[in-house]
């Protein structure tokens, strides 16, 4: 089977990561010739860790970046199972799925790593809509285990059985999941944020405080610090995508406080500032 990832940021580079790490051929693309290059960049990162932990040989290594080739043109994105990582834009990744089905045989799977845009509108307009599927990921994407298998209102039930397969052979595991707005893991976790943030706007504590009071109530990462690890932009992304999916109820409203923040570029780790700073 050859897999193909569209985009190369953090999330698609783990996907792209735990692909040749299960022996797949895996194409990454990126319309982005820098963002595919940083992202090639953090793959040899994470396996060179892996090497200096023992975790893998240096031969063993090399033989998963063979395995691994790049493309900024989207008619070259052919293989047998794709999933899009791409902005949580609903337009963008339709327009992309269309693309990709005009360049790929009718039995090619469309995988969407969307974090809680409906399976059922991202396949609508397609003239293979059953061939669309959840494969939702988390980050990092080489590490965690879980990912979500979300079917559509029209995704064929064979197709998601493939997914699923295809997940627990990267040594997930694997869940079903209904196409219903944040599936499983983000509509328990978002009031983890919202509250938080909630929080910090009120100026009821600093978030560093808040921080440490999740940790200390069990919590592995404060909502701050998990948000600069996801990504201050996408987790605001998905905040607004669930509020309006909800008819704009307002304990999904996104924070003003994370506005902010996606618009003055400090996206978390991968922009060396987000609620924390950080250093290379």
């Amino acid at each position: 089977m050859k897999v193909a990832v569209a985009g190369a940021g953090v999330m698609g580079a783990g996907i792209a990561l735990s692909s040749i790490q299960a022996g797949y051929t895996t194409l990454l693309f990126d319309v982005n010739e820098s963002a595919l290059l940083k992202g090639e960049s953090y793959i040899r990162k994470e396996l060179n860790k892996a090497v200096e932990k023992g975790k893998l040989t240096p031969e063993k290594a090399q033989s998963m970046l063979a395995l691994l080739s790049m493309v900024t043109d989207v008619t070259e994105l052919r293989a047998d199972i794709i999933i899009e990582a791409v902005l949580e834009n609903l337009e963008i990744k339709q327009t992309l799925f269309r693309q990709l089905e005009a360049v790929n045989k009718a039995e090619t799977i469309l995988a969407t790593n969307t974090s809680s845009i409906p399976i059922t509108q991202i396949a609508r307009g397609l003239q293979h809509p059953g061939r669309v599927v959840g494969v939702h990921f988390f980050n990092p994407a080489h590490i965690m285990k879980l990912v979500e298998i979300i079917s559509g209102a029209e995704t064929d039930c064979e197709i998601a059985k493939k997914s699923y397969e295809w997940a627990e052979s990267l040594g997930k595991t694997a869940v079903y999941a209904a196409d219903a707005p944040g599936f499983i893991v983000n509509r328990v976790a978002r009031h983890y944020y919202v509250e938080g943030l909630k929080i910090l706007e009120e100026q009821v504590a600093p978030l560093e405080s808040i921080d440490r009071l999740c940790e200390a109530s069990g919590f592995k990462m404060g909502p701050f610090r998990l948000m600069d690890l996801i990504g201050v932009d996408t987790n605001y992304a998905v905040t607004g995508s669930m509020f309006n999916l909800f008819g704009q109820d307002a304990k999904f409203r996104p924070s003003r406080i994370q506005k902010q923040k996606v618009d003055a570029g400090h996206h978390g780790r991968k922009s060396g500032q987000g609620f924390y700073r950080y250093e290379e």
